[in-house]
């Protein structure tokens, strides 16, 4: 239950870092949308998705299952299955957090032009439909599970399923205005990087509750590895940002920093129950440099992400999904084939859905904002308010 409350605290982090690093008049638009996204996120969990991710051991190795609408919880909640006092309704609160992170994942990348309603539609439908699916092929005993994939904390499981998600709206809604023009890429830089770099502490104080709250125990000897492997991944992703952005674009940028610290976090997240110390850090520091080239290499292909979420979540959860495979305790060919197969599978699964519902939100009730309202901001043409109302900036 304390660590609920640490990835609770990972939401605020979201938005305090999505918030920083975009324009001062979309502010109030992200913060909406963070908040509704784990409004969504629990109501829809609790409604149905709980009983998609967990539908009993009737439906163990399957593909689908579902236990009923609302909360059946056997016992009055209580359950031995995992250890003594792990009751259901922790169970259901834990993931229920989760499930909500992976469309924080997808708001990054689509900030500051796309309207709030079909994004919220779509959240609806990703949180409510596709995510708990997944989640079922291995932490709720389905087919995953009974191949042997390997996934403790979700590399893949959250943060590539969001990423597959955030790389397919990215495409469907195009750059922002002015993002990529005739003399080559222009920099649309955040307006508040204090609150990013908040924003990036608040997530790695949560991640000791993503990743050690996966324990499902207060076990000391597995929960102080797991914490002493994510910090350690954490630190060595933000070296090795630091390293690849000085040498590849000869500055100290703090952004590829930041990214660094969540790319070390995302890449350790399916290991960290796994790895010795030393392999974490190999982990974090390959992490953080593939997130910096990740970055480079996306804004090539002209897609736009705010944030770099597809970079972080989507690039360093598969890496650190392979990386069971490549270091660690169940490391060898068979259990590298097992993660690829996996990560095949989710992604065609992820990237076919979510463009079905993008798509069908596209062609109905449309995605993007107009070019007026994207240029004038979000705030004022889709919530009327703005955030720093004593302040004027001339961002166009």
């Amino acid at each position: 239950m304390i660590s609920i409350g640490l990835v609770f605290i990972m939401h605020l982090g979201f938005a305090s870092l999505e918030s920083g690093l975009t324009r001062s008049k979309n502010t109030i638009n992200i913060l909406f949308k963070n908040v509704m996204i784990l409004a969504i996120g629990l109501s829809t969990y609790a409604f149905f998705g709980f009983s998609l991710m967990y539908p009993g051991e009737a439906f163990a190795g399957d593909y689908f299952g579902f236990k009923g609408f609302g909360l059946p919880l056997p016992n009055g909640g209580l359950t031995e299955t995992y250890n003594v006092g792990y009751t259901f309704y922790t169970e259901f609160l834990f993931q229920a957090m989760f499930a909500a992170t992976a469309a924080t994942i997808v708001s990054g990348a689509v900030a500051e032009r796309i309207k709030i309603n079909s994004f919220l539609i779509f959240s609806l439908f990703y949180v409510g439909l596709i995510y708990p699916m997944v989640g079922m092929w291995h932490w709720g005993g389905g087919f995953l599970a009974e191949m042997n994939f390997h996934d403790f904390a979700g590399s893949t499981l959250v943060h590539s399923v969001g990423g597959w998600a955030a790389l397919i709206a990215v495409i469907l809604l195009g750059p922002r205005i002015g993002k990529y023009t005739a003399d080559g890429i222009k920099p649309i830089f955040g307006h508040n990087v204090p609150l990013a770099t908040l924003g990036v502490f608040l997530l790695w104080f949560g991640w000791f509750g993503f990743n050690g709250g996966s324990v499902l125990s207060a076990d000391p000897a597995t929960v102080s590895l797991v914490l002493v492997t994510t910090s350690l991944a954490a630190a060595t992703g933000a070296v090795g940002a630091f390293f690849t952005s000085y040498i590849k674009f000869r500055s100290y940028d703090v952004t590829m920093i930041l990214n660094g610290v969540l790319a070390g976090l995302v890449g350790i997240t399916a290991g960290a129950d796994v790895m010795s110390p030393n392999e974490a850090m190999i982990i974090g520091a390959i992490s953080g440099g593939l997130c910096v080239l990740a970055i480079s290499t996306i804004d090539r292909l002209k897609l736009d992400d705010p944030v770099g979420a597809i970079s972080v979540h989507l690039v360093c959860g598969v890496f650190g999904t392979l990386a069971v495979g490549i270091f660690g305790d169940k490391a060898g060919l068979g259990q590298l084939w097992i993660q690829t197969k996996a990560i095949l599978i989710i992604a065609g699964f992820c990237c076919l859905t979510s463009f079905v519902i993008l798509y069908a939100i596209k062609r109905t009730m449309g995605l993007r904002v107009t070019a007026r309202e994207e240029i004038e901001g979000l705030d004022t043409h889709e919530h009327g308010m703005t955030a720093y109302p004593d302040f004027r900036l001339n961002e166009h």
